[in-house]
């Protein structure tokens, strides 16, 4: 006779730690999961602060963290959407890090319109994280002046010397009449003067 070997039935012990392994991975991997999430950093706040309306643009975007990012791979591009400039990149130099801030400078010229913020930065835990939010300007700032004027500067043409012309006598004028007359005394002056010399010498020669 063949006899069968009867299958091994499994133990109320061995039952019972399998039932508490597969709870504890059910429990444990939900909780891994949301441990590897809450590891990255977050953009906490910005400042203008996204989708709102200032005056102007300011002349830097501060962004806010959650921690302290890296600063390998920070990235911070600021470009107009609209006003005209579409497109146009506002942003100027590399950003700047100082404990959770993230402080990027703007150009001194800063038209009216919609901003755009796009930003990368490297998580304190090494990952890359971006994000992009927008802003709008009503007034620009700092707009060039028209080509061609200055403020504050005129333009002078030399002094021309002024044209001489012949003195004229004025009759009404007491002081040219008294210089006129006077030259006229001195002219029959001279005359008698003149006449009498020639008299003297005249009758000297007579008397010779």
């Amino acid at each position: 006779m063949f006899s069968s070997a009867t299958p091994a039935r499994s133990t109320p012990h061995r039952r019972l730690a399998a039932l508490l392994l597969a709870g504890g991975l059910g429990l444990a991997l939900p909780v891994l999961v949301a441990g590897s999430a809450v590891a990255h950093d977050r953009l906490e706040s910005s400042d203008p602060a996204a989708d709102s309306t200032v005056a102007s643009a300011p002349a830097q975007i501060v962004l806010t963290m959650s921690a302290t990012p890296l600063a390998l791979g920070t990235q911070v591009q600021v470009s107009m959407t609209d006003g005209g400039s579409d497109g146009t990149v506002v942003s100027e130099g590399d950003p700047q890090i100082v404990d959770s801030t993230v402080t990027q400078p703007l150009r001194e010229d800063r038209p009216a319109g919609t901003y755009e913020v796009q930003w990368r930065v490297t998580s304190s835990d090494g990952h890359p994280i971006s994000g992009s939010f927008a802003f709008t300007a009503t007034e620009a700032v700092g707009a060039p002046s028209p080509t061609g004027t200055e403020t504050g500067t005129t333009t002078q043409t030399p002094d021309e010397p002024a044209a001489t012309s012949p003195a004229t006598i004025d009759p009404s004028n007491p002081v040219q009449d008294s210089e006129n007359g006077l030259l006229i005394g001195i002219g029959i002056a001279a005359v008698a003067v003149i006449g009498a010399v020639g008299g003297v010498i005249g009758y000297r020669r007579r008397q010779r």
